[in-house]
């Protein structure tokens, strides 16, 4: 385990896990990959670490890491997290076991992580619970038709907050010795027992940050495309600023050390042509 605010940080929404999550990567990126999948969170996933327990070296490792943040399954960034006594800034490493974008993780830096969209299913999820009724408890079995004349009404359930379980035992809990319209019986206790809507939770503030895999530079989500800042990627920078005949950023150095060698050479000059007297 790594130390406190340190280590694997998993991101949210993956879907399940499979036999071919990391198919598309090279075999020793998708076997490291699989590893780190395995770890819990807070594992020490370091270079360093890795190379102590898999048979590859320390540049092998680092090769592949950086591989899968290409791929879009790990960055490595800052986040804030509040203690008791203050706020403090911890370092992380994010890894996904779905492959995400540049934007997605962009999303997930401001904490505003997109739905996955998911393949619309055949039945709602209103008409499915209708339809499985029947199997806890059987006076209650529900035609198709009576399951799509009630479904608005567990609809409206669901837009509230309420759960499956809930709106089940709300149906079939005291049940009549004989119900002789399962789909009025329903129906009524939908209405009857109908809960109020609940309070969205407000959401809560994210301070999170993503740095460079190569200089460790921290930039904006939108400038670490793959996780690589501009700069590493070799793109042009900024043209530079000042008034007209300014020294540029990289040239200030070598124009003091000009500066210093001038004065130097004046110095030896100046004791050359004034020579010191004694008093004895």
């Amino acid at each position: 385990m790594a130390n406190p605010g340190y280590g694997k940080r998993s991101a949210p929404g993956q879907r399940p896990v499979t036999g071919h999550d990391f198919a598309h990567l090279l075999p020793r990126d998708a076997a490291i990959a699989s590893y780190i999948d395995g770890l819990c969170e807070g594992a020490d996933i370091s270079v360093k670490t890795l190379a102590k327990v898999l048979p590859y070296g320390q540049c092998a490792l680092r090769t592949s890491l950086n591989r899968l943040q290409e791929e879009g399954h790990l960055r490595r960034g800052s986040e804030c997290v509040a203690t008791e006594e203050a706020l403090i800034w911890v370092t992380r490493t994010f890894f996904s076991r779905t492959t995400r974008d540049d934007e997605w993780w962009a999303a997930y830096t401001r904490g505003d992580v997109p739905q996955e969209q998911q393949q619309r299913a055949t039945r709602s999820r209103s008409f499915i619970l209708l339809a499985a009724l029947g199997r806890t408890a059987p006076s209650l079995s529900l035609s198709e038709a009576h399951c799509v004349r009630l479904e608005p009404q567990v609809s409206e359930w669901f837009e509230r907050g309420a759960t499956e379980a809930e709106i089940m035992c709300a149906l079939t809990q005291g049940l009549p010795a004989q119900v002789y319209s399962p789909v009025a019986f329903v129906g009524r206790r939908l209405l009857d027992k109908l809960p109020p809507a609940r309070i969205t939770p407000v959401r809560e503030v994210v301070l999170r940050t993503l740095e460079c895999s190569e200089c460790r530079a921290p930039g904006s989500p939108e400038a670490m495309r793959g996780g690589v800042c501009g700069a590493c990627r070799g793109k042009p920078g900024d043209a530079p600023r000042g008034p007209a005949g300014a020294v540029p950023v990289e040239g200030v150095r070598a124009r003091m050390s000009a500066v210093r060698a001038g004065l130097a050479s004046r110095e030896a000059a100046g004791n050359t042509a004034v020579p010191r007297t004694r008093t004895y």
